[in-house]
């Protein structure tokens, strides 16, 4: 089977041009045209950019509200979510990718019928218009890797009657690497600012190489004392989304750093998630 590799870039490198631009002209030198490997891995690249759109809301005076985490999307911050992921973000990382020899193309789960969602549903917290994930369309992605492109995705889907809604780009990349198992070996980065999964979030040399379920199970149970998991609790949904894919078929889920995406695909660097 061939191998396909989807990676989830996090916000906080694209909102550093230097650190972006580096990891996109690496991102090329694996899967673009000019890729060193006679065989060359397929590459889908998935993207936030949550920073940015909170600075421009702010900047218009739209208050945003954030829910562990997770942004409230009302009318209005949709459509600023759409400008800046859909649009700037995401043609910006194309236009670089071509500029690094990565032949590339910039979706939203709308184009193509690629993601559909439905907007989610909470028993106390009313998201607005968030989305979750339904469907992913295999057979477009396919047609676009068959062709050598490199799909770059970003987190805004629909809903087939005509709304946009803004889907967390951690679910996106771990639905479409579940939905590609069963005609790629698929492989599954979370590329982000920290070196991997830390035991402590305040020093970058404290990463697990390994983390099987049994030992997340206890590195998340509140420690005697200080009541907190061992493990950084903003981590904690990466993970959940990491043992998901990995139990709906992906073969690989690492997370670590993103300027080290090379060791992250030969795992040399960063966490490897396992079942056991």
């Amino acid at each position: 089977m061939e191998k396909v590799f989807v990676i989830k870039i996090g916000g906080n490198i694209i909102d550093d041009e230097v650190k972006l631009a580096a990891f996109l002209q690496e991102f090329a030198g694996i899967f673009g045209s000019s890729a060193s490997t006679p065989h060359k891995p397929l590459g889908i690249l998935v993207h936030g950019g949550g920073k940015l759109a909170t600075r421009l809301a702010a900047e218009l005076g739209i208050q945003q509200q954030l829910v562990d985490g997770r942004r409230i999307t009302d009318a209005e911050t949709l459509k600023i979510v759409t400008m800046v992921y859909a649009g700037y973000i995401n043609k910006n990382m194309v236009a670089q990718l071509q500029s690094y020899n990565c032949n590339a193309i910039g979706l939203s789960g709308a184009d193509g019928n690629i993601i559909q969602a439905h907007k989610r549903v909470h028993a106390s917290i009313d998201y607005g218009f968030v989305g979750d994930v339904d469907s992913v369309d295999v057979s477009f992605i396919q047609s676009l890797l068959n062709r050598q492109l490199s799909v770059v995705l970003a987190p805004v889907t629909h809903d087939k009657q005509g709304q946009l809604l803004n889907t967390n780009a951690d679910t996106i990349a771990q639905e479409t690497a579940k939905a590609l198992t069963g005609i790629y070996d698929v492989q599954l980065v979370y590329s982000f600012e920290k070196s991997g999964v830390l035991l402590d979030v305040a020093d970058e040399a404290s990463v697990i190489p390994v983390l099987n379920y049994t030992y997340y199970q206890q590195l998340k149970t509140p420690q005697p004392g200080s009541g907190e998991p061992k493990i950084f609790a903003g981590m904690i949904p990466k993970l959940d989304n990491a043992f998901a894919a990995l139990n709906s078929g992906v073969q690989k889920v690492i997370i670590g750093k993103a300027e080290q995406l090379h060791q992250l695909i030969n795992g040399t660097a960063g966490t490897t998630i396992v079942h056991e």
